[in-house]
């Protein structure tokens, strides 16, 4: 097993794991970020979201040999300081009171964060188009009201 270098929430680590492993694992199970959250297994639901140099990456399917020097950011590293939500899409999730069972907000605010780098105002098209993570709890309204509250904090 070759070691990998990776950059996860601005910090180098080195991790020993086999080269399909899904980066999720690496994330959870190596570095103890369990903010990152598995869902489906097969990229589908958005649980699993993290930004790779700012893209939304669904890290379940993503094997650690793929990630190369792309930076990773997690959801503990969206905000500067991992214990205080300061991020805008944060703020906004609580203003509006998006989560019910809240597992899979982590993947909706990492989606939400990477299209407003994107598209600073974007519609309710851009966002229903954008944000493809699954939501058991049916909180997509309030999901689009937070994209549009975090959106107007910019």
């Amino acid at each position: 097993m070759p070691p990998f270098s990776l950059t996860v929430n601005g910090r180098p680590h080195t991790v020993n794991v086999a080269p399909d492993t899904p980066l999720l694992w690496v994330l959870r199970d190596n570095l103890g970020l369990t903010g990152t959250k598995f869902g489906c297994g097969i990229a589908q639901c958005g649980a699993c979201t993290v930004h790779l140099d700012g893209e939304a990456t669904r890290s379940c399917v993503m094997p650690i040999s793929a990630v190369g020097t792309a930076k990773v950011t997690t959801i503990e590293g969206l905000s500067p300081t991992a214990t205080t939500a300061s991020h805008r899409v944060q703020k906004a999730w609580i203003a509006e009171d998006v989560p019910q069972c809240g597992y899979c907000q982590s993947g909706q605010i990492m989606a939400a964060a990477a299209l407003l780098t994107k598209t600073a105002d974007p519609s309710d098209a851009q966002i229903d188009e954008a944000m493809t993570n699954i939501c058991r709890c049916g909180t997509y309204q309030r999901i689009r009201s937070a994209v549009h509250r975090a959106a107007k904090e910019a």
